[in-house]
């Protein structure tokens, strides 16, 4: 649930915001040379990077004798000529370079370099790119809740209104002083086209507004009148704008990613009459089933660590600091994690909660929305992402929960090729993988604004289908009238001897006992990145792309098992849950298990870098502990087998023919997740280094404990 910072491309942005962007040291500005200002006009028009700039569009353009750079929607930058065909930005802004190329003398596209990167760019049209933005005046309010607390909110009011608009409104812990005009034309642009007056709110307890912050704040009794929650201030905030932000048409929409999603889905439970739409984007729904906090309860510590103490210790902004880079190595001491809960749970409610409550009982129960959050009269649009990296849990569980009494067809899906928050970009590609298309765009575009122009504004005819969701591999959009889809053939993929995956059950042999075994070790667990793991959020950390790193990092370690089919003759599509039957055994008494499917490119796919490539399509952890109960962790008996079921949540992929279908197990997942002590303790939080003992695992694939993945197959 981390701040999204949605941009295009933050070395442009960064000139039109006037903010320092990277650059080597000791650069030296050109020189200014004098060239006649028609001869600037070749060179006017728009030029587009279709690979690397998301989706920004460069327009160049003469005004009398001055010359204009202009990028979507961001406010035109002087420059100056150092060479015929090249340009460079007016001092004093952030240094950038044009230069543009020719083709029998004929311009047909740009160099653009700034910050050290080089990105070069086509020509797709001799006239600019009109100027769109619209120009907002900013109300900064403090509205009163029914308690008396105040929420500080910012208002932006298009300066020429000329009909009576919705209000689109956001709500968040992270800050909302920021927006502005070109803000909100930079980052909004396709919701600033349809018209609407924009509302951004702190939540109580966070930033600019009073009261106090209680992370997931848990639905109020309603026999109290004077209870609040997220919900009542959601409602309180919606009847204040109504009577005092002027030209308003009495319709009122909410959306919000992470955090925010969640925002928008408890202003779900008591709505306002008139909260016409809702929009949970990535929304967290149980912290500790599979969001933010824990996954099947295995706790995801540098996370709950990086994110949850600076959000609940610092009203304001806040971090984490490291005394080495490397969280691999700042995390492995064994008892750290122990050392630091006490200090942590004196400024964090969260790690006292983690302290106290290891296990999914009455105080997550309490937090987990879709066990309160089960009917709602208005239109609703989830939205996913298959590799998020903080949040494919909520929107996955909240849609399934609210779909069981969807009689009337309010709520529907979207899921998308995206990570935390990627939609709000250009979306064409996640790390090294390329999508074929602007999957952000095209969501935006397609989907969301005219969600919302039909619902607030009664502008069109869009209707979401049941399920819009993105199938990768073959690279494109495909609509269900159910999701998971009904028409899946259901099929298992089987851990076979020698390392082989197939769909057909191991035999019957006499010897039913095969097994393939490693050993973990706490001392030496399995990293989920490629090492050195930078922290979270700091300069030049992956995090926002792991989930789709090159697994073959790991293709040295012996306690990471794998298992593959052969070279695909046919495509093979897998549509909804994918769900992992793992028998397994340990000889201690306590285990985690990481299930992994993962796509194996060919070793001559293009382009090059995806040769050989091992993609990650699903993937999950368990902690054995709760094989029975997750209300009531239980010990493992040594070396005997026993049924662990992961939901891996599900994907939309083909694998393509000459590809191979690859499943890993691993018992570890480090530094993201903390280490089982593989000797059961009734708190893990409470171990000590002499509880973390090696131990030998046993992965079942024989007849009668057959491990497999159980997938559903698109006829």
């Amino acid at each position: 649930m981390s701040i999204i910072r949605i941009g295009y491309f933050a070395l442009i942005v960064s000139l039109s915001l006037g903010i320092s962007a990277q650059q080597p040291t000791a650069q030296r500005t050109p020189v200014s040379i004098k060239i006649d200002a028609q001869s600037f006009d070749v060179f006017s028009g728009q030029y587009e990077d279709s690979v690397n700039l998301g989706g920004l569009i460069f327009s160049f353009f003469r005004e009398g004798e001055e010359f204009y750079l202009r990028v979507t929607n961001q406010d035109k930058i002087s420059i100056l000529p150092s060479a015929p065909d090249k340009f460079f930005t007016k001092p004093p802004g952030p240094p950038a370079e044009a230069e543009f190329t020719r083709d029998g003398g004929r311009v047909t596209g740009m160099i653009w370099r700034q910050g050290g990167q080089t990105f070069t760019t086509r020509k797709i049209s001799d006239t600019p790119q009109p100027d769109t933005r619209v120009t907002f005046k900013r109300t900064d309010a403090m509205i009163p809740m029914r308690d008396g607390v105040k929420l500080f909110t910012v208002i932006l009011t298009p300066e020429t209104q000329a009909e009576n608009l919705p209000i689109y409104m956001e709500r968040t812990p992270y800050g909302v002083a920021g927006w502005s005009s070109p803000r909100l034309n930079g980052t909004k642009p396709e919701l600033v086209k349809d018209g609407y007056i924009f509302v951004f709110q702190d939540i109580r307890g966070r930033e600019d507004s009073e009261g106090t912050f209680e992370m997931l704040r848990p639905p109020r009794d309603k026999r109290d009148p004077k209870s609040i929650d997220e919900s009542t201030d959601t409602y309180d905030t919606i009847e204040w704008l109504l009577k005092n932000v002027p030209k308003n048409n009495g319709r009122v929409g909410i959306a919000g990613v992470s955090y925010p999603g969640w925002l928008a889905a408890v202003a779900l439970l008591d709505p306002h009459p008139a909260l016409k739409a809702s929009s949970p984007q990535a929304p967290v729904t149980d912290l500790w089933m599979g969001d933010d906090f824990m996954h099947h309860g295995a706790f995801r510590q540098t996370y709950a660590h990086e994110w949850a103490v600076p959000l609940e210790s610092q009203k304001k902004g806040g971090g984490i600091t490291f005394d080495n880079p490397n969280n691999y190595e700042w995390y492995l001491p064994l008892g750290k994690l122990q050392e630091l809960a006490p200090k942590l749970a004196m400024t964090s409610h969260s790690w006292k909660a983690f302290i106290e409550h290891p296990s999914w009982d009455s105080y997550w129960q309490a937090r987990a929305t879709n066990l309160y959050l089960k009917d709602t009269s208005v239109p609703t649009l989830i939205v996913g992402g298959w590799w998020d990296q903080e949040d494919l849990y909520g929107p996955l569980a909240m849609y399934k929960t609210l779909e069981k009494t969807d009689r009337d067809d309010q709520v529907s899906l979207v899921m998308g090729p995206w990570n935390h928050g990627g939609w709000g970009g250009r979306a064409r590609r996640l790390g090294a993988i390329d999508f074929g298309s602007d999957t952000g765009t095209y969501f935006r575009r397609e989907i969301l604004a005219p969600f919302f122009a039909k619902l607030l504004k009664d502008k069109g005819t869009y209707t979401p289908p049941e399920a819009t969701v993105f199938q990768s591999g073959s690279n494109k959009w495909m609509t269900y009238d159910s999701w998971s889809p009904k028409n899946g053939q259901r099929r298992e993929l089987y851990l076979q001897a020698g390392g082989k995956l197939g769909f057909e059950k191991p035999i019957q042999a006499k010897d039913d006992t095969g097994y393939d075994t490693y050993t973990s070790d706490p001392t030496d667990p399995v990293p989920y990145r490629k090492l050195p793991i930078l922290a979270t959020y700091t300069q030049g950390s992956t995090w926002g792309a792991w989930l789709v790193d090159d697994q073959r990092f790991l293709a040295d370690r012996k306690d990471v098992l794998s298992w593959k089919t052969e070279i695909l003759a046919e495509d093979v599509t897998i549509t909804g849950d994918v769900i992992a039957n793992l028998f397994a055994a340990t000889s201690g008494s306590d285990s985690d298990w990481v299930v992994k499917l993962i796509d194996v490119y060919p070793g001559d796919a293009q382009p090059e870098r995806m040769a050989n490539y091992q993609l990650m399509i699903a993937s999950e952890i368990f902690r054995g502990r709760y094989r029975k109960s997750f209300e009531k962790a239980e010990a493992l008996k040594p070396n005997v087998p026993a049924k662990f079921t992961v939901d891996l949540r599900g994907q939309n992929y083909t694998f393509k023919k000459g590809h191979r279908i690859m499943v890993q197990v691993q018992s570890s997942w480090f530094p993201l997740y903390d280490r089982n002590p593989q000797t059961f303790v009734p708190n893990i939080f409470k171990a000590v280094a002499a509880d973390y003992k090696p131990a030998t695992q046993r992965i079942y694939r024989s007849h009668g404990n057959a491990s497999h993945i159980s997938v559903l197959v698109a006829r």
